[in-house]
C-alpha cells in the first residue's frame, strides 16, 4: 500500500505565503524552461495571484486583481492563462467551487484529491496513489476511459472543527 501524502496541507492562520509563492513561481519558471514553454508575464501573474490566496480563487476574482493593476484586462486573458496553467500542472480546478488552487506538486504526473473546509474555505491537496490506482482499476474494469478526474471531499479542517 502506497503512502498518502498531504501534499499541500492546510496553512496555519498566521502562515506567511511569500515563500510558497516564491517556490511556485521558481518551479514554474524551471519547468517552462525545461519544456520550452512561454511563461509570459500574464501567466506568471495569474499563478502568483492564485498562490497569494493560498486557497480557492475564481477566475473573476483573478480578473479583478489584474484590472486593479492594469485596466484593460479582459476575461479571455485570464481564462487563457488559467488553461495554460492547468494544462501544464501548475494549478488545479476545484469543480464544486468553480475556482483554482496552486498545485503543490507542479508539472503534472499526479492526480490529487482535495479536502475542502466548509468553515474557512481553505483547501488541502491529498496525493494518495492508492486512491488514484483504485479509481483507475475500477474504471478500467468497467471499460471506461478516464480523461480527467477531480476528487473533492468537503468537511472541516482542524482549525474550524475544534
Amino acid at each position: 500500500m502506497a503512502e498518502a501524502v498531504l501534499a499541500g496541507g492546510f496553512p496555519s492562520r498566521d502562515h506567511d505565503h511569500d515563500h510558497c509563492i516564491d517556490d511556485a513561481l521558481k518551479t514554474a519558471e524551471k519547468i517552462c524552461f525545461e519544456r520550452n514553454l512561454r511563461f509570459t508575464h500574464t501567466r506568471r501573474r495569474v499563478l502568483e495571484i492564485v498562490w497569494q490566496r493560498h486557497g480557492p480563487i475564481g477566475a473573476y476574482d483573478i480578473l479583478e486583481v489584474l484590472r486593479e493593476e492594469r485596466r484593460k484586462t479582459a476575461p479571455p486573458t485570464v481564462y487563457r492563462a488559467l488553461e495554460f496553467l492547468l494544462e501544464h500542472g501548475f494549478v488545479h480546478r476545484i469543480e464544486s467551487l468553480n475556482a483554482f488552487v496552486g498545485c503543490s506538486k507542479p508539472g503534472g504526473g499526479h492526480v490529487g484529491q482535495f479536502l475542502i473546509c466548509t468553515g474557512c474555505g481553505q483547501t488541502a491537496e491529498l496525493d494518495d496513489p492508492d486512491i488514484a490506482f483504485l479509481i483507475a482499476e475500477k474504471t478500467a474494469s468497467a471499460g471506461f476511459d478516464v480523461s480527467r478526474q477531480t476528487i473533492e471531499i468537503q468537511g472541516l479542517c482542524s482549525g474550524c472543527g475544534a
